[in-house]
């Protein structure tokens, strides 16, 4: 049978923490031993669960209200009057029931997996006229039941695992009331829930804090990147190279020797294949716009097809050095080399650049600076409410193109450095990555009883 996993993480947590001075057996062969004076009961015995059946659509007849919807859950870990919610319409008896009150946890009850099933968020005080939405369930708890202890078993690994094995169906998996009302859950008496909820409040509010810093010193990276190759692909790595007006007043100073040319003198622009072929479990990689970010290919989400299904003549081979720009969407302008030894494949729906006069990393190099990506891309994506971005438009963009040796020169120093960011970025995702097991570790270690934190002081860290 399986059981959640979550012995190793917690391990650290609880030589960190004193344990409950007597166990007992729980009954519940995934939880194991729980302290005691601690009861094990089903959700439905200590909370009430309301599916709620509130869709997005306003109906005449109906009162207006704000409605709490699946993403204002998915993505909050509380429910709060400041926040912007969808305008709808519910019924006098929905909004009656579906009303959000203080003490609430607000869950997921269908997703696309399973693991996004049963993600909650806590109102901590009454919303009036905010009720909760379709594909969401409230539980709403009954006396000697902490609602704030409630989120904390919800976002316990203990219940992640339990629903997951409790979650049914093939395109879309749910979690059926039954499942919901039936799920075995840990409860000390309530004075320690406070306890438990009030400590988890405020060793998880230091951990996000934390989370927060390596968040922002990786988009301080990605400043530093974009700096570092936006001035290395229009003024060169020498600083006491002597300077010459470009003649476009954007663009400033050049190096004397570098010229001012348009892509389209560099390099052929050529379109994909543009209707979707059928696609296979494999076969020849087709390069569409989702295996495209910041200069690289990636595997995931990669289609196969088979070229003799498609018209020769639409066919564009892609080879080393070729780069793919993206054509329309959210990350219209985009780019990716395409390195040695991977291939053959075939370009999507977007542009192909082949250079000719010009170095292949160089010019990709150039299409991620700031002073082309933003100041002429963008300029151009900003024509429409849809993205787009057409040969003559890339091929319009103007580069400062220094000689080929130059160019070989600031590709290996971008090259260096681009490695040096990508090292410091993958430690700070590290960095978080561990936060968020720690964190995950402390919740669940704290409400199935496994560390008892009912006497430590306020100021001491976790």
């Amino acid at each position: 049978m399986y059981r959640p996993d979550f012995e190793n993480d917690r391990g650290a947590i609880e030589m960190s923490f004193p344990k409950y001075p007597k166990y007992k057996a729980s009954g519940v062969e995934w939880l194991g031993d729980v302290p005691a004076g601690w009861e094990v009961s089903r959700l439905k015995r200590v909370c009430h669960v309301f599916p709620s059946n509130v869709d997005k659509k306003s109906h005449d007849g109906e009162t207006p209200v704000k409605l709490c919807n699946y993403t204002d859950v998915y993505y909050h870990e509380t429910i709060t009057a400041d926040m912007e919610f969808m305008a709808a319409t519910a019924s006098t008896e929905q909004i009656a029931k579906f009303t959000l009150r203080a003490g609430d946890t607000i869950i997921t009850k269908d997703s696309e997996t399973a693991n996004d099933i049963a993600i909650g968020a806590y109102v901590p005080a009454d919303l009036p006229g905010v009720v909760c939405g379709y594909h969401l369930s409230m539980i709403r708890p009954m006396a000697e039941t902490n609602g704030a202890f409630i989120k904390r078993l919800f976002d316990s690994a203990y219940v992640k695992g339990c629903v997951e094995v409790r979650a049914n169906g093939l395109t879309r998996v749910g979690l059926g009331q039954y499942e919901i009302d039936n799920l075995d859950l840990p409860f000390p008496p309530l004075a320690e829930q406070v306890a438990i909820a009030t400590f988890l409040d405020r060793e998880t509010a230091k951990i996000d804090e934390l989370v927060a810093e390596q968040r922002r010193l990786m988009e301080l990276l990605k400043e530093k990147r974009q700096a570092v190759i936006s001035h290395a692909v229009t003024k060169g790595l020498d600083p006491n190279a002597k300077m010459k007006p470009s003649g476009v007043e954007w663009l400033g100073e050049v190096p004397e020797g570098w010229e001012v040319v348009r892509i389209k003198r560099v390099a052929t622009i050529r379109y994909g294949i543009g209707e979707p072929p059928k696609y296979h479990d494999n076969g020849t990689p087709l390069i569409r716009a989702t295996n495209i970010h910041a200069g690289k290919l990636f595997d995931e989400g990669m289609v196969f097809v088979d070229p003799t299904e498609i018209p020769e003549q639409r066919i564009v081979w892609l080879a080393a050095g070729d780069i793919i720009v993206v054509r329309s969407g959210a990350y219209t302008g985009d780019s990716a080399i395409i390195p040695d030894g991977f291939g053959p494949c075939i370009a999507g729906f977007d542009m192909v650049l082949k250079c000719h006069t010009a170095r292949p990393e160089f010019v990709q190099f150039a299409l991620l600076s700031k002073y082309l990506k933003e100041g002429q891309l963008d300029l151009e994506k900003m024509r429409a409410a849809q993205p787009h971005l057409n040969a003559e438009e890339l091929g319009s963009c103007i580069l400062a193109m220094p000689n080929s040796k130059e160019q070989d020169a600031i590709t290996k120093f971008l090259k260096s450095k681009s490695t040096e960011f990508d090292t410091l970025t993958a430690e700070a995702q590290r960095a978080i990555d561990l936060l968020q097991e720690r964190r995950t570790a402390l919740i669940s270690a704290a409400v199935t009883g496994q560390i008892d934190v009912r006497k430590i002081n306020t100021k001491e860290t976790a």
